[in-house]
């Protein structure tokens, strides 16, 4: 399958034969996720009562105030997905009902008065091309190099929101709520971003252009941190005929991993905690009170979990006494690990090693939201090849939906993963945790793309809150759609989390 020449590239790459290997056994045979049945309440989901929800925003700060919080955010997407529908009217003049609502609503737009700046310094008036209905003059501008360029940015350094005294970009959106939950007694908030090596020095040079407004603004400092993609989690695309995909002069072609290959970057953080939350998902300030008082709840239960496991790892470590291993398992219990029958059959020390094999693992509270038709992953049961019962987030391409029953399970879901995470990055004795260790490597996703016209086969490895995170203690919480603002496309934009209430 793969020249001596190839085998040089791969290794060159950084790309394990065991990678590899995982990469070969992907194409020939996808696996998908036996459903077993959605997480619900009172079956793996918790649903908190404004009291406890109150007891736990107001424990918040107390119980992380010795603890390093950072927060995480996947930004290394491009905004050239957000413009589909315009790209669609410029080189079809297909003008559809999504491009007519961008046409009609641009001076909602926050960039509007950019895209105004850009269009005069080529002597265009917007207001005469919108009252001539130029549209292809003013979306151009609004796309390429001759204007704003945005379908080349990272969707991070786009103008997202419109307040009085400023625009701000998703990034900096990021940075203002980072300051409500992430910053410690020392008032700093830590933030990490990963990004595409092309787009590194945009990011550098935005971060130094807004940093002193944001910290003169909030009263904080702020510790801001990017890194890459390891090249090493890339996979080789092939065709649909499971041979290694070529480019013409028969080289192999290498593409992204994926967000499961973010948890190598995940790795590296030098915290306790910390939260997670995809770049596109933010709102006017106005909106964040839901979005702040979620989060630290979702903190507050992580540390409660957290303090509590740690205590019967200790014990666990010491002793194998029946209180001690009651202990422990009616705290995996609330946390919705379930045992197997063969668990019953073992001696004490058995047990005791099983149990703090189980506790000593990272711990990930998960947000969810109510379904609401949007594409992607939700909490479900499941069982492994072994049997086990595990609650996980489960994508959509990785079930069977051709399977009645599967179908049917998935139908049943009332929830969708927002990605809207806190987890633990330290075992009970202070030690960092070796993310790679709980990965499942059988949660790989195939997608059908396509190269200079040829269609091919895209590896992508597993999900970072899917198989990267298969083997964390998970609890899955509910959370309200107000915390949940994406910005797929560039009319989300125009909802009223991102226009406001008015």
């Amino acid at each position: 399958m793969f020249t001596n020449q190839d085998l040089i590239a791969i290794e060159q790459h950084g790309i394990t034969k065991e990678a590899l290997q995982r990469q070969i056994a992907v194409i020939a045979h996808t696996k998908q996720v036996e459903l077993l049945r959605p997480v619900l309440k009172n079956d793996g989901l918790l649903v908190l009562s404004e009291d406890e929800l109150a007891r736990k925003e107001e424990n918040y700060a107390r119980q992380t105030e010795s603890k390093r919080i950072v927060k995480f955010v996947p930004a290394s997407g491009a905004a050239s997905r957000m413009f589909k529908s315009l790209f669609n009217f410029l080189n079809n003049n297909d003008f559809s009902a999504p491009v007519e609502e961008v046409a009609g609503n641009l001076s909602s737009f926050a960039f509007f008065e950019s895209l105004a700046e850009a269009l005069k310094a080529s002597n265009l008036d917007i207001s005469q091309l919108l009252e001539n209905k130029d549209y292809k003059t003013i979306f151009s501008f609004l796309l390429e190099n001759k204007g704003l360029n945005y379908a080349s940015l990272p969707k991070a350094l786009l103008a997202f929101h419109r307040y009085e005294e400023q625009t701000r970009t998703a990034l900096d959106e990021h940075l203002v709520e980072a300051a409500a939950y992430a910053c410690g007694k020392d008032k700093t908030a830590h933030l990490h971003f990963t990004v595409s090596p092309e787009h590194y020095a945009l990011f550098q040079k935005h971060v130094q252009k807004i940093l002193k407004t944001y910290e003169s603004l909030l009263q904080v400092k702020f510790d801001i941190s990017f890194s890459f993609q390891d090249s090493s989690t890339d996979t080789v695309a092939f065709d649909y005929d499971n041979q290694p995909f070529r480019t013409d002069d028969g080289q192999l072609v290498f593409r992204p991993g994926g967000h499961g290959s973010l948890i190598k970057n995940l790795n590296h953080l030098n915290a306790d905690i910390a939260f997670i939350k995809n770049i596109d998902n933010v709102t006017l300030d106005e909106l964040k009170p839901d979005t702040i008082k979620y989060k630290k709840v979702l903190g507050s239960l992580l540390v409660d979990f957290q303090e509590k496991t740690f205590d019967i790892l200790r014990q666990l470590q010491q002793n194998n006494k029946a209180q001690t291993l009651k202990e422990a398992e009616e705290l995996l219990q609330q946390m919705f690990v379930r045992f197997d029958n063969s668990y019953q059959t073992l001696s004490l020390e058995e047990k005791r090693q099983h149990l703090f094999r189980l506790l000593d693992r990272p711990i990930r509270i998960c947000g969810v939201v109510k379904q609401t038709g949007e594409p992607g992953g939700g909490p479900f049961w499941v069982k492994n090849e072994k049997g086990v019962e595990s609650m996980q987030i489960v994508e959509s391409s990785e079930m069977n939906l051709k399977n009645p029953q599967q179908q049917e399970i998935f139908e049943q879901s009332k929830f969708f993963n927002p990605v809207d995470i806190v987890c633990s990055l330290k075992h009970f004795d202070g030690s960092p945790f070796d993310f790679e260790q709980y990965i499942d490597y059988d949660r790989f996703f195939v997608s059908s793309k396509s190269l200079n016209g040829k269609n091919l086969k895209a590896i992508e490895n597993p999900g970072l809150w899917n198989g990267a995170m298969s083997d964390w203690l998970t609890v899955f919480v509910a959370v309200p759609l107000s915390t949940f603002s994406p910005v797929k496309t560039i009319n989300d934009l125009l909802h009223k989390e991102h226009l406001g209430k008015k």
